[in-house]
C-alpha cells in the first residue's frame, strides 16, 4: 500500500466513523518500531507504523488508524485527546478503535533479570538486568548496606 492509498483510507474512515473531514496528511514511517503510530500536535500530520499493515492485516491498521484519528478530531475540537482523558476513551470505544497496537518483530525485547543484590539488614532481594557498584548505593526500603550474591538461576 502507499501514502496515497493510506491517505485515501484514512479520509474515508473519518469520514464514515467521525463525520468530519480528515483535512492533513497521513503517512507510513518506517522509523517506528514498537508504536502503531503517531500523532503530531504541532502540524497534525499521522504517522503510521508499516508493520502494522505488513506483520499484520488490514482489519488492524484500520483499528491503528482509528486510534490515531481520536487524538486528531478530539485536539481539533479542544477535547481531552490524551490516552487518559474520559472523552478519548469514550470516543475510541466508540468507533471500535484499539487501545494497544499488537508488538511487532522490531520491538526490543527486555533482557531478563539476571544478577542478585541483597540488603544486609532487611535481608530484602534485588534482581537487576545490569551490575552495580553496591558500595555506591543503599537499600531502598530500609537504607542498609547492599550485598552482592551473584548470578539469578535460569528458570
Amino acid at each position: 500500500m502507499t501514502n496515497a492509498e493510506l491517505q485515501a483510507l484514512t479520509k474515508q474512515w473519518s469520514l464514515k466513523y467521525f463525520e468530519r473531514p480528515f483535512t492533513h496528511q497521513v503517512i507510513f514511517n518506517p522509523r517506528l518500531k514498537t508504536t502503531g503510530g503517531r500523532y503530531h500536535l504541532d502540524d497534525h500530520h499521522i504517522d503510521i507504523n508499516p508493520l502494522m499493515l505488513t506483520e499484520f492485516d488490514l482489519a488492524n491498521l484500520k483499528k491503528v488508524v482509528l486510534h490515531e484519528l481520536c487524538h486528531y478530531h478530539l485536539h481539533l475540537a479542544g477535547s481531552g485527546y490524551r490516552h487518559r482523558d474520559r472523552e478519548f476513551q469514550a470516543l475510541l470505544a466508540l468507533v471500535g478503535g484499539s487501545r494497544y497496537a499488537p508488538p511487532t518483530s522490531k520491538a526490543k525485547r527486555r533482557e531478563p533479570l539476571r544478577w542478585a543484590y541483597q540488603c544486609q539488614r532487611c535481608g530484602k532481594v534485588i534482581a537487576r538486568r545490569r551490575r552495580f557498584n553496591p558500595a555506591c548505593y543503599r537499600c531502598g526500603y530500609c537504607g542498609g548496606k547492599i550485598k552482592f550474591t551473584g548470578e539469578l538461576k535460569k528458570v
